[in-house]
């Protein structure tokens, strides 16, 4: 049976040391998450994540989700339960506006809890993560009355929500959508068609599931322009707040999936369904977008809670099983044989996995402090550099973390060699779940292309500039001290082949846009791994400063020794992604189709 247990020191240290979250007290929410605060909001996430969450992660896969005849659809065993506490604990409104019943805390508190339940279950995890996401996008264009009437019970976790984008002919290209409404004499309007991979889509967690839907009003213009967005409620609900009829959605299958069989994924069908206007005609598509780039985030780090599970359990496998000598000879000679963990293959790989890890975790704080100053500062400028950075960031982290998050489930199941590709150790489970994160929410394809084509030269290039010179900054800043050379040195080289790459760009993508495309993927790693490794060199200055201050403890040791590896053995790949993105689109372009 697999394991978890929350990283909460490392959160703790990321939070006290590295970002030194206190500085930002004067934000509204930051002066009530003192370190006490803090400490007890994660060490009650990490109790409720490793208590009630993980125990079902197995069992709720093996369960999976059941469409009964007359559309209902059942939860595995524990999850009812599970939600229900979730929501009488106040996990979902931890950030939320406490005018509608949340707590006001900083987002990147409440991104640090997402983490762990997402690593102990991430099929439940999507459940109130959609829930979330909808509740930011209704915060930001749903009109007071829709805020009122939706929000308290979403974040009480008596109601949940989802998103519905994706049609049976159109996944990325929503242009194409069909999904129709029609205004009614009340203002209200029927939404009819057919919505697919809608996660959470119905459930029986809930009293109510609210559905954020995309359709087209008629009339409207064609393609993306002519995109609304619509709250539609699965019950109606009365003028006194009271649950009334069912709403004309419903489900019309499950969707039969590789992995995260405990979140059910639904074919909805809204037929005539009563919906309401979110925001403004034909501008629904970038109201969606909040709730998106919520999501975007939220899958970015999925690809981090399963990499962090998923090394945990081989780990701990690697210091107990028995198999072979160290190279050096036998190293417990009471034994007939040596853990693998003595052998440097099994140790190149574990480090790979938790090198990434950590630098993931302290990355995906680190956006979500840039996303509270965004929303929650009051000087424009501080606000407009965060949300730059935020934007800049967003494709990254979805994209990379759940590209190497997958391979790291893979790596880790491959230390358990057979035994990895049986059910109950939960190996095999922890791969199949990381493959959706590469694919929903924009295939990772489409997170590249969005780097490239969107975001480097947005504003001209503000962000991506600033980005450069925060690090170049660092490197100069902290390149005298001896501890710190062996990550600034790396740093710096691979800064500069990323400034290299985003300078080949620039010169051969304009006038030949297949260059762009093909050098995507690349430059979305490449950058990833920059970014990474600016993450080592904060966490190796935190670190280094407090043993020079006396602290000697094996954490911080552990600390230093998995950034170097990181230096040494995975920042040198940005050479090679510099080198692809060089070789330009040629041979990527040239054979015909019917080659292929």
């Amino acid at each position: 049976m697999p394991s978890y247990q929350a990283p909460v020191q490392d959160v703790s240290f990321l939070l006290d040391d590295v970002f030194q979250i206190d500085r930002y007290d004067n934000l509204p929410g930051f002066s009530d998450a003192t370190r006490d605060v803090r400490e007890a909001i994660l060490s009650e996430a990490a109790k409720f994540s490793e208590e009630v969450l993980q125990p079902l992660n197995l069992s709720g896969d093996q369960e999976g989700c059941t469409r009964h005849d007359d559309g209902r659809v059942t939860t595995p065993k524990g999850f009812k339960d599970a939600f229900k506490q979730l929501g009488e604990g106040g996990w979902l409104g931890l950030a939320a506006p406490s005018e509608f019943g949340g707590q006001d805390l900083p987002s990147t508190l409440a991104r640090a809890v997402g983490e762990f339940m997402t690593s102990a279950n991430m099929a439940f995890s999507m459940y109130h993560g959609l829930t979330q996401g909808a509740v930011a996008a209704l915060l930001v264009h749903g009109s007071p009355e829709q805020q009122k009437t939706f929000v308290p019970k979403m974040l009480a976790g008596e109601w949940a929500g989802t998103m519905n984008l994706t049609e049976p002919h159109c996944g990325t290209d929503l242009g194409l959508l069909r999904t129709k409404a029609v205004k009614q004499a009340d203002g209200s309007y029927k939404i009819s068609g057919t919505k697919i991979f809608i996660s959470g889509g119905e459930q029986d967690l809930t009293d109510n599931i609210i559905h954020l839907v995309i359709a087209r009003i008629e009339g409207a213009p064609a393609g993306t322009k002519g995109i609304s967005l619509f709250v539609v409620p699965k019950v109606l609900i009365n003028a006194d707040g009271s649950l009334g009829e069912r709403n004309g959605v419903s489900c019309g299958s499950i969707e039969h999936k590789m992995g995260i069989h405990g979140n059910s994924t639904c074919v909805l069908n809204y037929d005539n369904a009563t919906g309401w206007l979110v925001g403004e005609e034909n501008k629904g598509l970038a109201a969606m977008f909040v709730m998106m780039n919520e999501a975007r985030l939220g899958v970015g780090l999925q690809g981090l809670a399963v990499s962090e599970v998923a090394y945990q359990n081989a780990a701990a496998y690697a210091r107990e099983r028995l198999q072979g000598r160290a190279l050096t000879g036998a190293k417990d000679k009471d034994k007939p044989a040596d853990p693998i963990i003595v052998h440097p293959d099994i140790r190149r790989t574990l480090l790979t996995i938790r090198s990434f890890n950590e630098a993931a975790r302290a990355l995906a704080l680190w956006a979500s402090l840039k996303s509270d100053v965004a929303h929650r500062a009051t000087d424009a400028k501080e606000r407009q550099a965060a949300d730059d950075a935020l934007g800049l960031l967003t494709p990254v982290i979805k994209g990379v973390f759940t590209d190497t998050g997958f391979a790291n489930a893979v790596a880790a199941q491959q230390v358990f060699g057979g035994h990895g590709y049986i059910v109950e150790h939960g190996m095999e489970q922890f791969v199949r779940d990381a493959r959706i994160a590469m694919i929903y929410e924009g295939a990772n394809g489409i997170q590249a292309l969005d780097l490239v084509g969107r975001k480097l030269p947005k504003d001209g290039g503000r962000a991506v500039m600033a980005f450069f010179g925060e690090i170049a900054a660092f490197a100069k800043d902290n390149g005298g001290e001896e501890a710190l050379k062996p990550f600034v040195t790396p740093l710096s080289n691979s800064l500069g082949h990323l400034q290299q790459a985003t300078m080949w760009l620039m010169q051969n993508a304009m006038a030949k846009p297949d260059n762009a495309g093909a050098a995507s993927t690349d430059y979305m790693h490449l950058f990833g791994l920059v970014a990474l490794g600016y993450m080592w060199g904060l966490m190796a200055k935190a670190a280094a400063d407090k043993v020079a201050a006396g602290d000697s403890s094996d954490y911080l040791k552990t600390k230093l020794v998995t950034g170097r590896f990181f230096m040494e053995r995975v920042l040198p790949a940005t050479a090679t992604h510099l080198a692809r993105i060089q070789a330009g689109a040629d041979t990527v372009m040239e054979l015909p189709a019917e080659a292929f």
